[in-house]
């Protein structure tokens, strides 16, 4: 059985959009975190209050600092410490960031790719991850909210022009 025009015109489409599928997905395993532009990181002393850097992320809408000893930088502190290790224990707002911090994270360089940025992300569990220079000085935070926000920027008009309720279906052609 021969296929008909319209298959073989189907089948045309198909595999440029998976040759630009292929294309999208090498450029994000290539595309250094440089390239994304990372928000600079907000960096505070270990021996901040919790409550004072509480204070701090929620006036600046973050969901991390990261934390720093004598100009290093010696851990974070994100939006799920305070939810497991302030709130859920009810430890006092006047305690030092250094007693219940992340310490010693695990930090990406900024050449590092996006495509790697995404696996530690998701291998690690971790929502907000620190970014350093080639000298190893923090430089930013990169959040996962940043990274679908660069993957929506590749592809703006696939995803910005879906329907707001993709799972409704109309009862009648004219949409009724």
């Amino acid at each position: 059985m021969h296929a008909s025009e319209f298959d073989e015109a189907w089948e045309d489409d198909f595999s440029a959009t998976e040759r630009e599928e292929q294309e999208l997905g090498q450029f994000i395993l290539d595309c250094p975190i440089r390239d994304m532009e990372p928000p600079a990181a907000v960096v505070v002393p270990e021996s901040a209050s919790i409550g004072t850097v509480i204070q701090v992320m929620l006036d600046r809408g973050l969901g991390a600092v990261l934390v720093q000893r004598e100009g290093r930088t010696v851990g974070i502190f994100t939006e799920r410490d305070v939810l497991r290790r302030v709130v859920l224990t009810g430890i006092s707002q006047e305690t030092p960031l250094r007693d219940i911090m992340t310490s010693d994270p695990e930090t990406l360089g900024i050449d590092d790719s996006v495509g790697f940025a995404l696996n530690r992300m998701i291998i690690g569990g971790f929502r907000h991850i620190p970014v350093t220079d080639d000298s190893g000085r923090a430089v930013g935070v990169l959040s996962q909210r940043d990274m679908v926000a660069f993957v929506v920027s590749l592809l703006p008009s696939r995803i910005l022009n879906l329907p707001p309720e993709p799972h409704l279906e109309a009862h009648s052609e004219d949409g009724g």
